[in-house]
């Protein structure tokens, strides 16, 4: 499969100014998290475009590298964008295990997705407990009940939201929404939708107006 935005003027690039090297971003496609920075020939970066799977050009071993060729954890591509200077790319990339050699989702700090980044976390664990013993989780035993259930969970969240909304307060609300946001990702999971499918409509609403 192709990457998305793939097709970028690779012979416009700035090769020249880092001695035929472009630095990469890595970032996750879903969390936007920044995984990690890599360096790309034009080698490599034609590759990347072929197989789908970030590769780079290791200075140290002076030879392309695919993410992941020995440990498994490799990176999709979802695009690669280049900056306005064309000296610089950002790969939007689903990552497969850790992407840092100490075993980190990133290579910087602890690897928690920033931000609402989070969301795109919860529903990977919401999506992992879907087929889990119901006894194993809360998650688990609510996908067990059934669809009618999760419904009327979200309902019951979204009134209590409501409730506390009108009542002004602050820490009740925030309470709530968050069982709110919670179950409305399980009742997405469980009609087979994401968050971002949610997202795809209020884009387009907003790109109407």
């Amino acid at each position: 499969m192709r990457p998305r935005d793939a097709d970028i003027d690779v012979q416009g690039l700035d090769w020249q100014k880092s001695n035929g090297l472009i630095p990469a971003i890595i970032q996750d496609a879903d969390t936007l998290q920044v995984l990690m920075l890599g360096y790309m020939n034009r080698e490599s970066l034609e590759k990347t475009h072929a197989s789908g799977l970030v590769t780079f050009f290791s200075r140290s071993r002076q030879a392309l590298w695919q993410k992941g060729e020995t440990s498994g954890n490799t990176l999709t591509v979802v695009s690669v964008k280049m900056d306005c200077d064309k000296d610089t790319l950002l790969v939007l990339a689903r990552r497969n295990g850790p992407v840092c050699h100490l075993g980190t989702r990133s290579c910087f700090a602890d690897g928690e997705a920033p931000g609402i980044g989070f969301l795109a976390e919860l529903e990977q664990v919401v999506s992992d407990r879907r087929s889990a013993a119901p006894d194993s989780s809360y998650t688990a035993k609510l996908f067990a009940a059934g669809k009618k259930r999760i419904a009327q969970k979200v309902g019951e969240e979204g009134v209590e939201t409501a409730l506390a909304g009108a009542a002004g307060d602050r820490d009740e609300l925030k309470e709530e929404a968050a069982d709110l946001l919670y179950h409305l990702t399980v009742l997405l999971q469980a009609n087979d939708m994401l968050l971002s499918d949610v997202l795809s409509v209020l884009r387009t609403r907003h790109q109407k107006t």
